[in-house]
């Protein structure tokens, strides 16, 4: 539960607006990913791939500084930590060719952005 006093750190604020953008960019992937089906260039998606590590890495920052310094829930920097390493994971994967691996991968990434999203404006 968010106290009093990670509403009012700005904390929780610039959470839910890197969970917001973060989402949008596995989202984009997402995009990309069924536009390689159809036969386009990859570069979109291999671009895409590092705003999902940029702005995951951004999100795991302030999920942590919401719970320490703000008092907030912890789990939210686990599933940060969680998204971030599956995003590494599921790169490695895609560069190898490993799709079988990749695509399951992409759908955790999205789950999980999908309900640390849910969860952060909803309060």
């Amino acid at each position: 539960m968010v106290t009093q006093t990670a509403k009012g750190t700005g904390y929780l604020t610039e959470f839910k607006i890197l969970t917001a953008l973060n989402t949008l960019a596995v989202l984009f992937q997402a995009v990309t990913a069924g536009q390689l089906l159809s036969g386009a260039s990859a570069g979109p998606h291999d671009i895409g791939a590092g705003a999902v590590h940029v702005l995951g890495l951004a999100q795991l920052v302030v999920a942590v500084l919401v719970w320490r310094p703000g008092r907030g829930a912890g789990w939210p920097a686990l599933v940060g930590l969680a998204i971030l390493l599956l995003g590494f994971v599921q790169s490695a994967m895609g560069g190898a060719g490993v799709l079988t691996v990749h695509v399951p991968l992409g759908m955790a990434v999205f789950g999980l952005s999908v309900w640390l999203l849910v969860w952060a404006w909803r309060r």
